[in-house]
């Protein structure tokens, strides 16, 4: 499974595409897998949606999106790889729609619908993966494409009447200076207040705009808030706003070619990214699969305005049992507490801390700039004052094996900082696997606010979301000794100071029915 394409709800049924190799566990042989679901939860699959039938798809069918038109038909605009392996833009849509599961698909006999040409001297091998269109002021339907002309990353901007032809835009929606190509582009409105999603089409002072681009030469997702000149069709962001590896990310972990949609049954904005291997080729070969998808996630606009906040779809709650709990404890410095009663391997757990003395925090440099060399400096193992304390999860007996999940509050010039961290370096005992440890800066003031954590613990999985989810890191990791019953989950606080832990919750998790 590779990056995800078109998640679009239709007569109240969900559908997910994805990229998929039905040959092997390595990327190649790019055809659309499909599957449905009524919950976001629970999966049933299907027959291949789209795979290389026609000459401006014959050498694979690439990432592409759903558009909803009005009346509520959905459409399919993807990337195909013609015979000349140029990357050009066509266009599919159901064969039947009374039929909810979307089961077959027509290609238009216009195809490619947008492609390369000496006149528009678009780049021929980096041109893909058109967004969700929306409709302009002028009725025109507007989509955008990743491009780049060398390392300047831009969206290419075209404008449609019928959704068929369509017409290159003098500029670009927007571009950024040395960035590569912008992989899976994504162009949405989030309302500035409430937690709602909004129609990619709307615009106005209600809502401001986030375009989330993925990097090809980081493997990394950003995404910049600002706003959309819908009659000059040109996306500005926000002052302040970073366009480069030191910019927002939606997770600063193993997440990449994410996509949202409009959940318009709920009113919600989903996020959707993949979760790709830190285990070799080999061993992706070995185990017959590679590639994941992330838990869906509710996103929207913090209060601040400044970042997007993202959570598990509630929907994930439905597989937790075995609640286990702990009252109000303090955690002092160097001590470890399991947590006992659900099923480590496979958990959902949050927990809050308190913090009553600030007096010992230690300083944060100036050059202490990149919170990801800094977890990785300052790992689980490396004691300090407030903190490391957070989460050990899948853990084994005697500590050989753990993924440390954790915070660090320094004090910074006016205010205090927190570090949230994800130390993979002893995930595994197995030396082939990628354990980069990941980092970020959480925006949360410890002094008036508790530091709270939730980690979803699927057995090579483990996604974290701090500040109520200000800050997300998905690891993968692959324990040889801490699998199954042979998991465990722990407290932990190494850091000088004494903490409180204010909550805890954890829940053992079912397994969601794939069939």
């Amino acid at each position: 499974m590779a990056y995800f394409t078109g998640p679009l709800v239709y007569k109240g049924l969900y559908h997910l595409f994805y990229q998929y190799n039905p040959k092997g566990a390595v990327w190649g042989n790019i055809v659309w897998a499909h599957s449905t679901s009524k919950d976001l939860v629970n999966w049933t699959p299907h027959d291949q949606a789209i795979y290389p039938s026609q000459p401006s798809d014959i050498n694979g069918c690439w990432s592409g999106s759903a558009t909803i038109l009005p009346g509520g038909k959905p459409v399919m605009l993807y990337t195909g790889i013609d015979p000349k392996n140029s990357q050009v833009q066509n266009l599919a849509q159901p064969k039947n729609l009374s039929d909810p599961y979307l089961r077959e698909w027509i290609k238009s006999p216009k195809n490619p619908l947008m492609h390369p040409t000496a006149q528009n001297q678009i780049n021929a091998s980096s041109f893909r993966d058109p967004t969700t269109a929306w409709l302009g002021p002028d009725k025109k339907w507007r989509v955008i494409i990743g491009s780049k002309i060398n390392r300047q990353g831009l969206a290419i901007l075209y404008k449609s009447k019928d959704f068929v032809k369509w017409v290159q835009a003098q500029t670009p929606l927007h571009s950024a200076k040395d960035t590569g190509i912008w992989e899976c582009p994504d162009f949405f409105p989030v309302p500035v207040s409430g937690q709602n999603g909004a129609d990619t089409s709307l615009n106005g002072p209600s809502v401001k705009h986030v375009l989330k681009v993925s990097l090809d030469d980081t493997k990394h997702d950003y995404y910049t808030i600002g706003s959309y000149d819908n009659v000059k069709d040109i996306y500005t962001p926000n002052k302040g706003s970073v366009e480069s590896d030191s910019g927002l990310r939606y997770d600063y972990g193993k997440f990449y070619a994410s996509k949202t949609f409009l959940d318009s049954v709920k009113n919600r904005r989903i996020l959707w990214g993949w979760i790709n291997e830190s285990s070799s080729v080999a061993d992706d070969i070995k185990k017959g699969w590679a590639g994941v998808q992330a838990i869906p996630r509710k996103l929207w606009l913090a209060k601040s305005g400044k970042q997007l906040v993202q959570w598990p779809i509630v929907e994930i709650e439905k597989l937790r049992a075995n609640h286990v709990s702990l009252p109000n404890k303090l955690l002092k410095g160097g001590s470890i507490i399991e947590v006992s009663g659900v099923t480590a391997a496979q958990a959902d757990v949050g927990i809050s801390f308190e913090i009553a003395d600030f007096e010992k925090a230690e300083v944060l440099k100036p050059s202490w700039s990149n919170p990801q060399l800094l977890c990785s400096q300052k790992g689980a193992s490396v004691k300090g004052s407030l903190g490391p304390f957070g989460l050990l999860v899948l853990a084994s007996k005697g500590l050989k094996e753990n993924t440390a999940v954790f915070f660090r509050i320094f004090k910074g010039q006016n205010k205090y900082v927190v570090l949230m961290c994800s130390d993979q370096s002893r995930s595994s005992l197995n030396q082939a696997n990628d354990k980069t440890t990941y980092g970020a800066l959480l925006d949360v003031d410890p002094l008036h606010q508790k530091l709270s954590l939730r980690s979803l613990i699927d057995h090579s999985i483990v996604e974290s979301f701090g500040g109520g989810g200000k800050a997300c890191i998905t690891a993968r990791v692959y324990p040889t000794l801490a699998t199954n019953n042979a998991a465990h989950l722990y407290v932990f606080n190494n850091g000088s100071e004494t903490v409180k832990i204010a909550t805890l919750n954890a829940w053992s998790m079912k397994t969601a029915k794939i069939s």
